[in-house]
């Protein structure tokens, strides 16, 4: 459910080395066009390419955000996007604002406070469904939660907020509260995924080793003016804002993506023909899905060669 880095690095060279992958490294996909005579013709940072057929596979989370608050350019400070984080080392001695509460900002939090950061705010504008990572529930461990995309929102939310409160009880008091809109139809309706942390990093907002703060509103050379009128006097931003798919400049001219430049068709099902999307439907567990993407995806593409 929640593979190591190592692990995921193995899968990958074991699984190129065995089936014969000819992985090309080092290379960037920048448009995607209609070829000629027929299939697609791919623009590279190495030169042009052909296929037949096209999946594309760089996922929703592809394009990191920093959102463009009044006076960005005015911190003093040192301002980076979650994915630029490595570790806490640079951090130690100082105040840092963490502003998200989704998976990335509620470790990167923690992992700042284990290293020696002076103090740690996390900056919350919609609180999160919060699961544990150990834990049986029914969002946390996928034999549960695959069963449950298949009920109706209300009564998957129902169960689903039994795990939370025995998971987390209530943290209002620390900020939390439980969200009105429960994980599966935030999902539905926003393609936002709980937030899956380890019990240490509850315990560590609980202890008030980290705190919890209004969303940002503001900038200045200082820190951050809250939505609640307070001030987050900081030495360091980290933005755990989330991501775009940025698949605009690749495929928007070919008619694939809807208004919020995600893609029409996924999976087996073609977008055009001979480009299909795997890897675009934000659930948690994502990896095992992706893998069941993939192989339908496969099954449909070897099927329409050998009818061709």
């Amino acid at each position: 459910m929640f593979p190591t880095r190592d692990e995921v690095i193995r899968h990958l060279e074991t699984h190129a080395a065995e089936d014969g992958v000819d992985v090309v490294l080092g290379t960037s996909v920048r448009r995607i066009e209609r070829a000629a005579a027929g299939g697609w013709e791919l623009h590279t940072s190495a030169g042009s390419m052909g296929a037949d057929e096209v999946v594309i596979a760089t996922g929703y989370e592809n394009r990191p955000v920093v959102p463009t608050w009044p006076g960005r350019h005015e911190f003093s400070g040192r301002l980076v996007h979650a994915s630029q984080y490595t570790n806490a080392e640079t951090y130690r001695g100082l105040s840092v604002l963490v502003v998200g509460a989704g998976c990335s900002g509620m470790e990167i939090a923690y992992d700042l406070v284990e290293g020696g950061a002076a103090s740690v705010r996390i900056a919350v504008r919609t609180p999160p469904n919060l699961m544990l990572r150990s834990s049986p529930g029914p969002v946390a461990n996928d034999w549960i939660g695959v069963p449950l995309m298949h009920l109706p929102v209300r009564i998957a939310d129902t169960i689903s907020r039994f795990g939370q409160r025995s998971d987390t009880g209530d943290l209002t008091a620390y900020g939390l509260p439980m969200p009105e809109e429960g994980p599966f139809a935030r999902m539905r309706r926003r393609g936002t995924v709980p937030t899956i942390v380890d019990p240490e990093v509850v315990e560590a907002i609980k202890a008030g080793r980290i705190e919890i703060s209004a969303a940002v509103e503001s900038l200045d050379a200082h820190g951050a003016v809250l939505a609640d009128g307070t001030r987050a006097e900081s030495d360091a931003i980290i933005c755990a804002t989330g991501y775009r798919s940025g698949l605009e400049s690749l495929v928007g001219h070919l008619g694939v993506l809807d208004d919020d430049g995600a893609p029409r068709r996924r999976g087996a099902e073609p977008a055009a023909s001979g480009l299909r999307f795997v890897g675009f439907v934000a659930r948690p567990g994502a990896l095992g899905y992706m893998a069941k993407e993939g192989k339908r995806a496969a099954r449909a593409i070897a099927q329409e060669r050998l009818a061709a």
